[in-house]
């Protein structure tokens, strides 16, 4: 690390410790959460944990009734997980490139997030692991595909499989049960890289239609709206013609999506701004509409003005309200539905990952939770499902939740794990 580097992430966790005594203690979380009044930063607020891994045996805490176990070890930064048809899971192994940094927080940002091993050279593979006798640890691993731009979703529609590098959209002829892809796959959709690099992929419940995930390049449109266009945005790809739309705006890094299955609508998980508080704004869990806008940058929440963007007034009045509140800057990332009869215990409703700041005082997140759902809505305060991912002490990160689906079972959830490099399997007891 450079003499700079050391020195602002120095001012960073200085500023930290210095805030935490006027941290709110009460999380801004449910359907109509407690959001304290904005404290615009000077000086951004920089925390972040060593990463340690699972050693000596060491596991996530599962709620009652619930035990977890390694599904799969030894991964590269394993970011997302899809399971095929036919049981096979397929796991995206990539990691944010570190571009020169421009300012000195890009230099303290830079330093904080490589102790969690967040940023570096990246793996660019998928890999495909298949568990062979049912026993709930995988068997057998291939490389399914590999030299892609940071892969992040994966959608298989019939027999093309779809990827979602940084940089697009590709399609790949798929043969069911194959070990790996062949050829080089067709870009379909080209987005712009950098800045919020993930790129989710969602097909929808007839299978005509594929929604992606793309963050936004900065924290509040800093480099002016031009270069946000067809950011901060959920885009919609029609899988017969191949042409692409932007089908919803305003969210900020809009990563993991699923279908609500009683009213066949859309959800999603958003990380919300940087630089107003430990609690302002909270993440959110929201339902997603066709043509829809929801705040960034201009607003947050209930239409609150960011008072340090250039605003629209018109863009305000016409945002929509996000659904549920996940607490601030627990970097929720992961996300899926799970029907009554999953695990013991818990009824309908999504499960979520959440990575963990880096950007608060007070550390939240890392933790893999699950909101209730009721008539097609949120119903209830939110439930643990695996803690047990930081020290203490918030000195140590074990672990950092990001993808989260079913398991080819139906009764399980599997989770990856992007600092122990692990996938975790959680199950009945």
């Amino acid at each position: 690390m450079s003499l700079i580097a050391k020195a602002t992430s120095l001012v960073g966790g200085t500023v930290a410790a210095m805030r935490r005594k006027d941290s709110p203690r009460e999380q801004a979380m449910g359907s109509e959460p407690n959001i304290p009044e904005a404290r615009k930063q000077g000086i951004m607020t920089l925390k972040m944990p060593v990463a340690e891994g699972w050693k000596n045996g060491r596991l996530p805490v599962c709620a009652e009734g619930l035990q977890v176990n390694v599904f799969a070890s030894d991964l590269d930064h394993p970011r997302w997980i899809e399971v095929l048809p036919n049981g096979d899971v397929l796991v995206a192994e990539s990691k944010e490139q570190a571009g020169p940094p421009k300012t000195l927080m890009d230099h303290a940002a830079q330093a904080t997030m490589r102790r969690v091993k967040a940023i570096g050279k990246s793996a660019n593979r998928v890999t495909l692991f298949r568990d062979e006798d049912g026993d709930g640890v995988a068997d057998a691993r291939h490389v399914f595909v590999e030299n892609q731009n940071q892969p992040f979703g994966m959608a298989l529609v019939k027999d093309k499989f779809y990827l979602g590098n940084t940089d697009g959209i590709k399609a790949f002829d798929y043969v069911a049960g194959a070990d790996r892809l062949e050829g080089e796959g067709k870009l379909l959709v080209e987005f712009k890289p950098h800045g919020h690099w993930t790129r989710s992929l969602l097909v929808s419940t007839d299978q005509t239609k594929i929604y992606a995930g793309v963050g936004s390049l900065t924290n509040i449109a800093d480099q002016g709206m031009e270069v946000e266009e067809g950011r901060a945005a959920i885009w919609e790809l029609d899988v017969a013609t191949n042409e692409a739309r932007v089908f919803a705006t305003g969210l900020r890094n809009a990563v993991g999506m699923a279908w609500e299955p009683t009213t066949q609508t859309l959800w999603t998980v958003v990380n919300e701004r940087d630089g107003l508080g430990d609690e302002t704004p909270p993440d959110y869990l929201t339902s997603v509409v066709d043509g829809g806008f929801y705040g960034w940058p201009y607003s947050y929440w209930d239409r609150i003005v960011d008072d340090r963007v250039p605003q629209d007034p018109e863009k305000v009045a016409n945002s929509i309200v996000p659904d549920y509140a996940l607490g601030g800057h627990t970097a929720s990332l992961g996300l899926c539905w799970m029907p009554e009869g999953t695990l013991p215990g818990f009824g309908d409703g999504m499960v979520i990952g959440q990575h963990g700041s880096w950007n608060r005082s007070i550390l939240s997140g890392y933790k893999l939770i699950f909101v209730p759902f009721k008539d097609g809505k949120p119903n209830g305060a939110p439930r643990d499902i695996l803690t047990g991912l930081l020290s203490d002490d918030e000195k140590l990160a074990y672990g950092r939740p990001v993808g989260v689906t079913l398991g080819p079972d139906r009764k399980s959830l599997l989770m990856a794990d992007d600092v122990g490099d692990v996938i975790f399997r959680v199950s009945a007891q």
